[in-house]
């Protein structure tokens, strides 16, 4: 059992005619015979909405009691247990009344997708996640109900239901979305002209996006090349703050504008452990970067700017989203902050974008535990306190009169040696302290103005002042080193988790683990080297970075042995030892993946070696069955003609003929598919390329279908394409063959050709019974008939010949439900440019061997004379239109023997 399809009409605002139009697909879908039900809808007493809902059968509500009121919700269970085609339920974003199965009604549809059931919904642009900031920034309503973007996003249709602001609030004034009590007040409030402008504005954005989507997915999926504007790559610094889901948001609004946009959220580790991340708030944000459709990157970075750009340029992006600095005015003391220097140094190539929060000037809000790697910062900070501020303090001591006591003098200067460590380190606090011992010595011990001491007394407080200075700053320092290595060894935790948690998913290819590489140690390039043994050549199995191959360890920078044949290679800088337990785990997973990829790709050989065990026997079975049919006829046809003890009369004479002629050019039709899929399989089909109008192939390709089952309309304003000839007239031919064999009767197939741009399409439209989409692909594979068709029909072979020889024209065949009903069958080709000459004689490619002929004799079933018209310089002909160009058999399609060409040119 599949999941069901989600269709989604979206809306700028209430009112647009989301539900009606849902409601109006619904009786179209009924009208066509499928089982449509009303899981539930709301139809807020509006007339022509409520109107809608009759003759569609609805789905009873489940009752409900919350704090004394009663409820009604959808019955989940009861649309399982119904299990209809198509079911129709109202407001995606709706919050369920608790004591539901699901708290959310999204969760709900979820839940029927499962189950197989195709959903049609209805959403409004300002119930979406990542719209909620904006949506109440301009309405000044925060929406309580929302639905992740995901959700919407991974919809198999979106159709946005749009409509003029102007429009809405005449439908509005004239009561047709709300009651007369409630218009006045809508219209002066949520529905002003400016409000509805920007949601709608927001609501095309949004679709455009999901358009641009789907139409790189289409041209991926049909290789068609064309320019593409840069991909829009925004990166959003978090430091763990309560400002990062802001601007996370901010910079999924900035992806979804540009076409293919990235997200990518990046929090840098601080070696020196001053961060104020919560590991909460950290997972929370990681959580909704996801649902956003973005990733999360974890670096380690001594210094956060310059790991920010770094991080920010080697992927390539081009903008970086960052929060105003929650730093105190007094703190800008110590640096202008990350924002300003990341503005600063990013160049040309990268706009900053500095987004305000609440939490801006706020504080930092720091952790106890303070670093022992400090900045340059406080460094000099630290120095300044250990030097000069005893001095200052002297001076501050002398100018005021009366004597505090040398006991109370040494209290303050230990309190600056003290200040001094916390600040600077262990030898900021060791000089503060000699310095504070040669003030003390010099100004506050006696005989004063002199480096001796005359109390005994006065030496041992100096002596005790010294060591307790120095104490101190060994156990701050000593302190602030265990901080270090604490905050470290949580980065390295996360980095490893990570690793941990990908192999047991399975998930990460080997070019994505050493972009991680590159990206936590900040390296230019990152190499996978091996080799077979100890006196082979190194080999790279994959790389990333920088375009220089690295063609030995010993030519990179850092280099991590893998086991005795394979080690891991970077370039950049050199690494401290410390880092090198983090890479050696990087290493053995490269391995691992390495391993694991190639174990996927002989999975794919055996699976490819299968397959072809699969068409042999299905070859197998299509000539005992398949083939011998037509054999067997014409074999009864001929021993009856030839039998003396029967005198047939010329009709019984002609009846017999003709139904050996059609057993033969049927047989001859299947053993030319057979052969062509050969042919194709194989890879020796190459067409000769050149312009051609449609209206010398289609209406030849309609030969070999009875008079009247087709309907041609060829416009000759048509630009001419570029394609082979024979190949095109054999792919039309065959779709429009099976496209005839499912029709009704009576009711022609209709072909129609149309040009788009530099493309021009043929359509074969039938009305038959058509497929389900998830059976449009399996229908092009080899030996497949879709449907109750019968046995007699062919080997299934028609439109995988069809497609083959389309892509190798450099085009393509896919399957589209007919509106209406049926199939239709769209076959793309290139637009031949009016500077290309049509050559009919021009060589394939040098020593190709092949050429086009034409040959005069019959014609096979389909009213094909030598379908592929190619000429094989071997000597060899076979059942597909391929003569001997050595003299035995000469184009005019005459046999040296008997004197006559059979159905394709073929010698005798």
């Amino acid at each position: 059992m599949g999941r069901g399809k989600l269709r989604i009409y979206l809306g700028a605002a209430p009112g647009v005619g989301k539900t009606y139009a849902m409601l109006a697909e619904a009786h179209r879908r009924v009208e066509r015979g499928t089982d449509c039900v009303l899981a539930f809808v709301e139809h807020h007493e509006r007339p022509r909405t409520e109107a809608l809902l009759h003759g569609l059968e609805q789905i009873p509500r489940r009752p409900l009691e919350h704090r004394g009121a009663g409820f009604t919700e959808m019955d989940v269970d009861a649309v399982l247990a119904r299990r209809p085609q198509v079911a129709l339920v109202d407001e995606l974003a709706h919050t369920n009344v608790p004591g539901s199965r699901h708290a959310k009604r999204w969760q709900d549809v979820e839940a029927l997708l499962a189950a197989g059931i195709d959903v049609i919904s209805t959403v409004n642009i300002q119930h979406l996640e990542s719209l909620g900031d904006v949506v109440e920034s301009i309405t000044g309503v925060r929406q309580g109900e929302t639905v992740p973007d995901a959700v919407v996003r991974h919809a198999d249709q979106i159709e946005l239901v749009d409509m003029s602001p102007q429009a809405l609030r005449r439908r509005m004034a004239h009561g047709n979305i709300y009651q007369p009590d409630k218009i006045d007040a809508s219209l002066s409030h949520y529905f002003r002209i400016g409000n509805l402008t920007a949601l709608r504005e927001l609501a095309l954005l949004w679709v455009a996006d999901r358009v641009d989507a789907y139409l790189q997915q289409y041209r991926g999926e049909h290789n068609i090349d064309s320019t593409w504007q840069a991909r829009e790559r925004i990166v959003v610094g978090l430091t763990g703050g309560p400002e990062g889901r802001t601007l996370i948001r901010r910079g999924a609004r900035l992806a979804e504008k540009g076409a293919g946009g990235e997200l990518l959220a990046v929090y840098i580790a601080r070696s020196d452990g001053l961060t104020e991340a919560s590991p909460k708030e950290l997972a929370l944000q990681r959580t909704l970067v996801e649902d956003l459709g973005g990733t999360f990157h974890h670096v380690v970075g001594d210094d956060v700017p310059t790991s920010l750009l770094a991080f920010a340029r080697g992927v390539n992006a081009t903008q970086i989203v960052l929060g105003s600095s929650r730093r105190k005015a007094w703190q800008y003391v110590f640096g202008p902050g990350v924002g300003a220097t990341v503005a600063r140094e990013s160049g040309p190539d990268l706009d900053v974008h500095i987004v305000t929060h609440d939490a801006v000037g706020k504080g930092r809000g720091l952790p106890v535990a303070r670093g022992a790697r400090l900045g340059t910062s406080r460094i000099i900070a630290g120095w300044l306190t250990g030097v000069l501020a005893p001095v200052l303090l002297a001076l501050l001591l002398r100018a005021v009169p009366g004597d505090l006591g040398l006991a109370n003098t040494m209290l303050l200067f230990l309190s600056l040696t003290v200040a001094a460590a916390m600040i600077g380190g262990l030898l900021p606090a060791l000089a503060s302290a000699a310095m504070g011992s040669l003030l003390l010595n010099y100004y506050f011990a006696q005989p004063f103005h002199r480096f001796t001491i005359a109390d005994p007394q006065n030496i041992v407080a100096i002596v005790v002042f010294v060591g307790v200075a120095i104490a101190v700053a060994s156990v701050v320092d000593l302190a602030a080193r265990r901080t270090h290595q604490a905050a470290r060894l949580r980065a390295e935790s996360e980095i490893l988790s990570f690793l941990a948690g990908s192999v047991l998913r399975g998930e990460t290819t080997l070019d994505a683990l050493l972009e991680r590489v590159r990206e936590t140690f900040n390296m230019e390039a990152v190499a996978l080297l091996e080799r077979t043994s100890d006196v082979e050549p190194w080999s790279c199995a994959g790389s990333v970075g920088a375009d220089t191959p690295m063609e030995r360890p010993e030519d990179a920078d850092v280099d991590m042995p893998v086991g005795d044949h394979m080690a891991l290679a970077l370039t950049g800088r050199v690494l401290p030892a410390e880092d090198r337990r983090v890479l050696a785990a990087f290493a053995a997973q490269a391995a691992v993946v390495l391993d694991r990829q190639r174990l996927k790709d002989q999975a794919e050989q055996a699976r490819a070696l299968a397959e072809g065990d699969r068409i042999r026997t299905a070859l197998l079975a299509a000539v005992s069955h398949d083939l011998r049919t037509p054999l067997a006829a014409i074999k009864a046809a001929v021993s009856s003609l030839r039998s003396d003890d029967v005198e047939w009369s010329e009709e019984d004479r002609a009846e017999l003929l003709a139904g050996i002629e059609n057993g033969a050019d049927r047989l001859d039709h299947l053993v030319g598919n057979l052969l062509d899929m050969s042919r194709l399989r194989t890879g020796t089909v190459t067409p000769l390329i050149r312009g051609i109008d449609l209206d010398e192939v289609v209406p030849m390709a309609l030969g070999g279908v009875p008079e009247g089952s087709a309907d041609l309309d060829i416009p000759e304003t048509l630009p001419m394409v570029r394609v082979d000839k024979g190949l095109l007239e054999r792919a039309v031919a065959n779709v429009v063959e099976n496209a005839v064999k499912y029709s009704p009767e009576r009711t022609p197939v209709r072909v129609c050709a149309s040009a788009i741009g530099e493309r021009v399409e043929i359509r074969v439209v039938d009305r038959g019974p058509g497929i389900p989409d998830e059976a449009k692909e399996r229908v092009f594979e080899p030996f497949q008939r879709y449907g109750d068709a019968p046995r007699g029909a062919g080997v299934g072979l028609g439109l995988a010949v069809a497609r083959g020889f389309t892509e190798a024209m450099g085009g393509t065949l896919a399957a589209e439900d007919t509106p209406g009903g049926g199939l239709t069958m769209v076959l793309t080709l290139r637009a031949a440019s009016a500077a290309v000459p049509a050559d009919a004689d021009a060589p394939v490619s040098a020593g190709s061997g092949l050429r086009r002929v034409r040959p005069a004799g019959r014609s096979d079933a389909t009213g094909q004379a030598g379908a592929t018209g190619l000429v094989d310089a071997t000597g060899q002909a076979d059942a597909t239109g391929l003569v001997d160009v050595t003299g035995r058999a000469d184009v005019t399609g005459q046999a040296a023997v008997r004197g006559q060409a059979d159905m394709k040119g073929r010698t005798a």
